[in-house]
């Protein structure tokens, strides 16, 4: 295709993004107050086992806006995640002519593993890691006794939404470790074996990015780091299947042309 024919074909994929994600926010605003009551409910269940009798737990909100914003935001991170297939059937789309039937078939495993990875990582936030983390946080509160003032949690809507979605995006991409290192190993830029011998370096570097995206206690710097470490050596087990692959196609193409 000539390039202006690429450019109108792009603008047409992206025009559908947009289309479809505009519809998708919508949607999710007349909901936005229930989705953001399920992602406050991790908070809501730990506050509960610890409230004492008498005792009332809220959000504030201290902007006038702020509330109205607040869902503004849920209703697009909840519209882009629902999204998230449409983008990545779009730009299957779009590349799908230029490729041949071989590459066609080892890139369309990485566009679905590509959500459910992200999905799993945003799971593992949701259900384990903002819980251990609000548990030990809460632990700071302490009673008014005679003399001494009372110290409280009263979180404020906009802060509490944007510490839960960081920790979902930062685990979500994170989890998505295993679809960029095997694709770098099918293209040649990884190896296995450079993978394997700088893997002190990787967990190093999976410490920092915990001790970055995580708040600062060590359990959720543990539970954030375990998994990447594991989907690290995921990582190296799979392109050493790449190369094997790779190796007995050339192998099988080096017979064909012998023969």
């Amino acid at each position: 295709m000539p390039l202006l024919d690429h450019l109108i074909e792009l603008r047409k994929r992206l025009l559908i993004c947009v289309v479809l994600l505009l519809v998708a926010f919508l949607l999710c605003f007349a909901f936005a107050e229930n989705i953001f009551e399920f992602l406050t409910q991790p908070l809501a269940d730990v506050l509960k086992a610890q409230e004492s009798s008498g005792q009332v737990r809220r959000l504030i909100f201290t902007d006038l806006t702020e509330v109205f914003f607040t869902y503004v935001k849920v209703a697009f991170f909840a519209g882009a995640f629902l999204c998230v297939p449409v983008f990545l059937t779009q730009i299957w789309l779009f590349i799908a002519p230029g490729l041949y039937e071989n590459e066609k078939t080892a890139i369309a495993p990485f566009l679905i593993a590509t959500p459910i990875l992200f999905f799993i990582g945003g799971a593992l936030v949701y259900y384990v890691i903002f819980p251990v983390a609000s548990e030990f946080f809460i632990s700071f509160e302490k009673t008014a006794t005679e003399g001494t003032l009372a110290i409280e949690l009263e979180t404020k809507v906009d802060q509490y939404l944007s510490l839960i979605m960081k920790l979902i995006f930062a685990f979500g991409i994170c989890f998505e470790l295993p679809v960029l290192m095997t694709l770098m190993a099918r293209v040649g830029i990884a190896t296995s074996a450079g993978m394997a011998a700088k893997r002190k370096y990787a967990i190093v570097g999976v410490f920092i990015v915990a001790a970055i995206f995580t708040p600062p206690d060590p359990i959720s710097q543990l539970l954030l780091a375990i998994p990447i470490i594991l989907l690290y050596e995921v990582s190296i087990l799979l392109a050493r299947l790449v190369e094997k692959k790779r190796a007995e196609q050339e192998a099988s193409e080096d017979s064909d042309g012998s023969a």
